[in-house]
């Protein structure tokens, strides 16, 4: 099952079960998905976090104080001023044993979900890739994260749990 299907049906899951709960922030897992891309044109690894709007919006008011409130654009320079922060301290890639600078691009949200973008430094295309992936690790001791690495169209994914924040894979 791919992992943007299987994040989905996870969501609608918990899309699901929250409906039929008394508390409207509950869903039943904690779950996220890291897709990391290698853009041979770009020479760039393009990533993409999908997490739960209102575990992220915990999960920074954890890690920073305040109120974080995705669809409220009052909130859009403070959301990415803290996402900015927050993916620098809990997402770290290498490619050949030579860590990457990563630059947070934005985000964009919906009614439950917020997709997280970054851009990785050019490098050549790279045989081995290292990452250290632990969103929502502060907030949740049961959060799962989804991991893709494609390089060259071969994707490799693994599903990391908490504390386990360490992969790499050969290509």
């Amino acid at each position: 099952m791919s992992g943007k299907l299987f994040f989905g049906f996870l969501l609608f899951v918990a899309m699901v079960f929250q409906s039929f709960t008394s508390d409207e922030a509950f869903h039943p897992y904690h779950v996220g998905s890291v897709e990391i891309n290698y853009n041979s044109k770009s020479r760039t690894f393009e990533v993409t976090g999908r997490f739960f709007l209102d575990d992220m919006e915990n999960g920074l008011g954890k890690k920073y104080g305040g109120s974080f409130h995705f669809n409220d654009e009052k909130y859009k320079a403070k959301l990415n001023e803290a996402l900015q922060k927050y993916c620098s301290e809990y997402f770290k890639l290498k490619a050949d044993n030579k860590f990457l600078k990563v630059n947070y691009i934005g985000y964009e949200e919906d009614q439950e979900s917020v997709d997280i973008f970054l851009e990785s430094e050019p490098v050549a295309t790279p045989k081995k890739v290292e990452t250290a992936v632990s969103f929502l690790y502060n907030l949740f001791d049961d959060q799962i994260n989804i991991v893709h690495i494609i390089v060259k169209g071969e994707r490799k994914s693994e599903k990391m749990t908490y504390p386990n924040r360490y992969l790499f894979q050969q290509f």
